[in-house]
């Protein structure tokens, strides 16, 4: 019986190195993984990246209206009404017509979206430690404050 061994490194197909040189060659391929890692762990929960953002921006502020939120996080109305139909049903999330002004939903996190927030918080350090296993804990922390600066120049809103 022949036992396959193992691909070597040197048998696996190499990206350029000119492209290995573009760093947002390389943010862009981190951010696919880390995407796909993220993705497949909240949909244990039944939720997406965009529903975890939701959770996120409720728990972190408060009951918010669904344009509010939709600005705070730049998700277009129409989908952040998809991201509802996800939340709502799942009861985590509570909407109601907005007292003062009853054309307007008004949304807050439940206790059982605070529990899921929670938990997928947890999971997210998980597919952290994943995705940079090769970074020690100093450099994870230097790549998060130096992400953190680049994209604050960015968005305006990411800003602390």
């Amino acid at each position: 019986m022949v036992v396959p061994y193992p691909a070597l490194v040197s048998d696996l197909p190499q990206l350029p190195p000119s492209l290995l040189g573009v760093t947002a060659f390389l943010l862009s391929k981190v951010g696919v993984a880390g995407r796909r890692r993220m993705g497949d762990r909240l949909r244990g929960h039944g939720i997406g990246l965009w529903d975890m953002a939701v959770l996120a921006a409720l728990r972190d502020f408060g009951p918010a209206s669904q344009r509010e939120l939709g600005e705070r996080l730049g998700i277009d109305p129409s989908d952040l009404v998809a991201v509802m139909d996800t939340l709502v049903p799942l009861g985590l999330v509570e909407r109601e017509r907005d007292p003062e002004d009853r054309r307007r939903y008004r949304v807050a996190v439940s206790p059982a979206g605070r529990a899921t927030l929670e938990a997928s918080l947890r999971e997210a350090g998980e597919a952290r430690d994943e995705l940079l296993a090769a970074l020690d804990e100093d450099e994870r922390a230097s790549l998060h404050a130096l992400l953190r600066k680049a994209y604050a120049g960015l968005e305006p809103r990411a800003r602390a």
